[in-house]
C-alpha cells in the first residue's frame, strides 16, 4: 500500500510558519516540524524553497479568492457594499489573529521580491487576478451610478488593494485596527463615496 502524500500538510504548515516568520526566516526544518513530517518529504515534493513558496502562495491566494467570493456573493448587495463587506471580513480575520499577522501576499511582496524572481512574477500575476475581481465589482458599481466614473475600474481596484495592503502593514506595526478603519472611512468617503 502506498504511503499518503504529505504535500498538502507541508503546504499548510508552511503557510502557518511563513505568516509568522516571513519568507526568509522560515526554514525547511521549521516547516516540516510544524507539519510533523520527515525532512526528506519536503524535498520529495518541492525541489526548491522557491517552488515551495509559490505553492504556499497559491494555497493562500485560493483562500483569499474564497473570501472575495463570500463578500461578493448575493445579488442583493450593492457593489459598493460588497467592497466594504470584503474589507470587513478581512478586518475580522486579522483581529481574530490578534492583529499580529498580515496578508501573505503583502508580506511576500515586501520581502521576497528582492530575493526571488519566480516568486515576484507569481505575485505579479496574483495581483492582476485579484485586481480583476475587484475591477469587475467596481465597474458594476460605476454602471449603476453608485461609484464615480472618473477613474478606470482597474485603476481603482489597484488603488484599493495597494492602499489596503499598506493599511495592513501599519496595523501590524501598531497592533491596532485603527489603520484599517481609517482606510475604510476615508476611501469610502472620498474615492468610493456614494454618488447617487
Amino acid at each position: 500500500m502506498a504511503r499518503q502524500s504529505l504535500r498538502d500538510d507541508i503546504i499548510s504548515a508552511g503557510l502557518r510558519v511563513m505568516l509568522v516568520k516571513g519568507y526568509s526566516a522560515a526554514s525547511v526544518r521549521d516547516i516540516v516540524a510544524e507539519a510533523g513530517a520527515p525532512q526528506g518529504s519536503f524535498t520529495n515534493h518541492f525541489p526548491t524553497k522557491e517552488a515551495f513558496s509559490i505553492a504556499v502562495l497559491d494555497a493562500y491566494f485560493d483562500h483569499v479568492k474564497t473570501l472575495v467570493a463570500q463578500a461578493f456573493e448575493g445579488g442583493t448587495l450593492s457593489p459598493r457594499t460588497r467592497l466594504i463587506r470584503y474589507l470587513d471580513i478581512i478586518t475580522d480575520i486579522l483581529e481574530q489573529d490578534g492583529l499580529r499577522r498580515g496578508c501573505l501576499i503583502g508580506d511576500f511582496s515586501a520581502e521576497a521580491t528582492q530575493l526571488n524572481e519566480a516568486v515576484r512574477l507569481r505575485l505579479e500575476r496574483i495581483f492582476v487576478e485579484w485586481r480583476d475581481q475587484f475591477a469587475a465589482c467596481i465597474a458594476e458599481g460605476q454602471s449603476l451610478g453608485e461609484i464615480d466614473k472618473t477613474f478606470d475600474p482597474a485603476d481603482l481596484a489597484d488603488f484599493l488593494l495597494s492602499s489596503w495592503e499598506g493599511a495592513i502593514l501599519r496595523m501590524k506595526v501598531e497592533r491596532r485596527r485603527d489603520a484599517l478603519e481609517r482606510f475604510k472611512k476615508i476611501a469610502f468617503a472620498t474615492v468610493f463615496k456614494e454618488v447617487n
